[in-house]
């Protein structure tokens, strides 16, 4: 079997779109389309259903899917044992993380790293669920719990801590909050209940709130929400730093602390640039959360 047909295959089982696979490879969508076509006819199996939603792995293309990742992960580490790769990490990693994490943390730990290697590519995926990596949705993944089952590796990176916040103008315009009781006078903003894909994440449950006045399944919605005085929420500390005029609130009797893992798919750990840079990205993680906490102290 051509590994140039395995490229192509595994770029469409990740993108799912001829389109978005084309990007990745550099190559016409429609020629993605005819290998993807020659690949099928040659194997005499059909690996990809097509919808409207895009391109979806049938249960035979399911089965080829680890053989493909097996066949890339030796490759890579065949480049390496060649010489082929730089003293430095090369190539793309991705990423996938809960959107807080994706937007208030990752970004600047993942330009400092960049920045020591310049021919590493990292892109960041930021999804409100749990990442597939199975089917390759990322290379490495941030969670706010340890998954159970699956062929995965699982490495605690560091504790968090959350508080209530609000903005100091919300705070001037509405009756003071002296206790936990007169939450209920306020407008509160958090997670769509059902749409809630952590039970790390249901935060307000704590505080017996039920009414969310403005939710969002966004982390990114709720903290501009709360930026621009729409009432109070749930804050993760790390994010504080990053907007001027927000408060904590009765931080001496509501906090929460939670975790962020790194989870790997197994087969992955025989790669040794995922290796390098898991171990990097976790040291980093662990020193930006101590020093953004810190500034709050």
């Amino acid at each position: 079997m051509d590994w140039d047909d395995m490229r192509v295959f595994l770029a469409l089982a990740r993108m799912e779109s001829l389109g978005r696979a084309g990007q990745q490879l550099r190559l016409d969508p429609a020629t993605v389309g005819r290998r993807i076509a020659r690949l099928e006819e040659g194997l005499g199996r059909r690996l990809f259903t097509r919808s409207h939603q895009g391109y979806a792995l049938t249960d035979e293309g399911a089965r080829l899917l680890p053989h493909a990742v097996a066949a890339e992960n030796t490759m890579a580490a065949a480049a390496q044992e060649a010489g082929e790769a730089s003293t430095g990490l090369s190539g793309q990693i991705r990423v996938g993380a809960p959107d807080g994490c994706a937007n208030y943390l990752l970004p600047q730990v993942i330009a400092t790293i960049c920045e020591a290697n310049p021919a590493l590519d990292v892109q960041i995926i930021a999804l409100p669920r749990v990442f597939n990596l199975s089917r390759r949705e990322a290379d490495m993944a941030i969670g706010v719990s340890a998954p159970q089952t699956g062929r995965l590796s699982v490495q605690k990176i560091s504790d968090y801590h959350l508080h209530l916040a609000a903005s100091t103008d919300y705070l001037s315009r509405h009756p003071p909050i002296t206790q936990l009781a007169d939450l209920r006078q306020h407008r509160i903003i958090g997670y769509i209940p059902d749409m809630i894909f952590d039970s790390e994440l249901d935060y307000l449950s704590e505080l017996g709130l039920e009414r969310v006045a403005l939710g969002s399944n966004s982390v990114a919605v709720q903290f501009n929400f709360i930026r621009h005085g729409a009432g109070l929420g749930v804050v993760h500390d790390f994010a504080l730093p990053s907007a001027q005029g927000l408060a904590r609130i009765l931080p001496d009797q509501f906090s929460l602390k939670r975790s962020f893992y790194l989870i790997r798919h197994l087969d992955d750990r025989r790669v040794s640039r995922l290796n390098r840079f898991a171990e990097i990205l976790h040291k980093a993680i662990r020193k930006e959360l101590t020093a953004l906490e810190g500034q709050l102290q």
